[in-house]
């Protein structure tokens, strides 16, 4: 079973965030001591971040399911309820993070870099928050918002320096292993690297990384042998290495045409270009090898190529090739852009944005979408009338009601608020209640505004005396 996946697709979601909770204060003596609900715990995010001793995606492959923690529910006395905990996903360097449609959401390079691949849920306000002058005593809470879910594709490109390219059994592998001290797997067979193998090169001062990619055929690009699977951990490379085999026993292949054909790969897979080329004649240790290299290397370096004779085998040349990458790895280091500290980006609301956008669909329908309105609908309890309510005045006061006039809605028209597939639809009525009025005033409870019992029964036993005493004429015996 292999141990090396570079690409898999992830389900992520993140925890929903707790209910708010109704409640009110009970106490001794004071039965009705006003509202204490606490709110609810946000729900926990899915982080991913680089880890440099992470070196695959095989763990994701074998377990693509990620689900944060919920938050906790408010509780009364003014509690609030535990937060999700956020669930941090390891994942290499260079790993680049897709969309279902292929579009790329983030691109993770260096160590701890992070991506809210989702994002949890708010907390639901208890209704000691959202008690105020004229709702004194909220008989509803906001319920908790649902935590993002989706699903992500995870591609590994690999973060390297130099990559060694061409076909299989050319000596990449072998190249590698007397390079750095990475111990690939060397055989005398076709494609047997199945999966890149990364090394660190020593060169003087200069310090660099280097890539064994899988052998290359004709058509790899489209997808033949191992090539489509893996010509993307080339793209981050600096500097492209051909090792082309002097000495091959197939007849109809020869160091020239070897490196057209990938070349060829190369154009057609695309981006790679404007990247440096180093031609490496291998297998100079074998006599025919180092007559064949003697006579195509005047015309490699006709085409522009730099060339470097090496034996992998008998440790011929490799010194000279070594220093002579860092040379060119440090000049693309150089002419690279300084990295500047990352900017904190104020964007004010326009004036003029609404946070809301209302659209005729249809006769006598309409939507309405934005990121409040949407939220607010998820957050409602739509089996108490007071929470309808509360949600009326808040679209109301958000200036849904005033748009959907603009645009044309009359009474008993349709109005949708949300997505097509997550939508709650109504039939309008301007200025409507939704029924909250005849519970009284919105957010006020009666009960509150009585005074206790027992002052209530002193007060009746005086009235009752004041009546009686005004209807006794008489003297009234000590």
């Amino acid at each position: 079973m292999t141990t090396f996946v570079d690409r898999v697709e992830l389900h992520v979601a993140a925890g929903n965030g707790g209910h708010g909770v109704a409640s009110v204060m009970r106490e001794k003596f004071k039965p009705l001591g006003g509202p204490d609900g606490g709110n609810g715990g946000r729900g926990g995010d899915v982080i991913l971040v680089v880890d440099q001793a992470v070196t695959t995606l095989l763990e994701y492959h074998h377990h693509p399911h990620r689900k944060a923690t919920n938050g906790a529910p408010g509780a009364g006395d003014n509690r609030s309820g535990k937060n999700g905990q956020d669930l941090v996903l390891p994942v290499p360097d260079g790993t680049v993070v897709l969309d279902g449609n292929g579009e790329v959401l983030a691109d993770l390079v260096g160590q701890g870099t992070t991506f809210i691949a989702g994002q949890g849920g708010r907390g639901g306000l208890g209704n000691a928050a959202l008690a105020s002058a004229r709702r004194k005593a909220p008989g509803f809470a906001l319920l908790g918002e649902p935590g993002e879910a989706r699903d992500i594709v995870l591609e590994l490109k690999t973060v390297a320096d130099v990559a060694l390219v061409g076909y299989p059994s050319a000596g990449k592998s072998s190249l590698i292993s007397v390079l750095s001290a990475a111990k690939p797997k060397i055989a005398d067979y076709p494609f047997t690297t199945l999966v890149p193998n990364l090394g660190v090169v020593t060169a003087g001062s200069t310090v660099y990384t280097i890539a064994d990619v899988p052998g290359l055929i004709p058509g790899a690009s489209q997808g033949k042998g191992l090539g489509l699977e893996f010509l993307r951990h080339v793209e981050r490379c600096e500097v492209l290495v051909h090792v082309l085999d002097t000495a091959t026993l197939e007849s109809d292949r020869d160091p020239v045409s070897d490196l057209d054909t990938i070349e060829e790969e190369l154009t057609q897979y695309g981006g790679l270009d404007n990247r440096p080329r180093v031609v490496v004649l291998n297998k100079i240790d074998v006599p025919d090898g180092k007559d064949l290299a003697d006579l195509i290397r005047p015309d490699l370096e006709e085409r522009g190529y730099r060339v470097f004779e090496v034996s992998a085998v008998a440790h011929m040349g490799l010194k000279e090739l070594s220093y002579a990458l860092a040379g060119i790895v440090a000049e693309a280091r150089a002419a690279k852009p300084v990295q500047e500290a990352t900017r904190i980006v104020i964007r004010p609301k326009a004036v003029d944005d609404a946070g809301f956008t209302v659209t005729a669909e249809g006769e006598n329908f309409f939507r309405v979408r934005g990121e409040k309105p949407e939220r607010w609908i998820t957050q409602t309890d739509f089996n108490n009338d007071e929470a309808v309510g509360y949600l009326a005045d808040r679209l109301n006061r958000l200036g849904v009601e005033d748009a959907l006039r603009k645009a044309g809605a009359h009474a008993g028209d349709g109005i949708a608020i949300g997505a097509e597939d997550n939508a709650v639809v109504f039939d309008w009525e301007p200025m409507m209640a939704a029924g909250a009025e005849m519970l009284g005033r919105r957010g006020e409870d009666h009960r509150l505004e009585a005074p206790r019992p027992a002052t209530q029964r002193r007060r009746d036993r005086d009235a009752q005396r004041d009546e009686s005493d005004e209807e006794y004429d008489g003297f009234r015996p000590f």
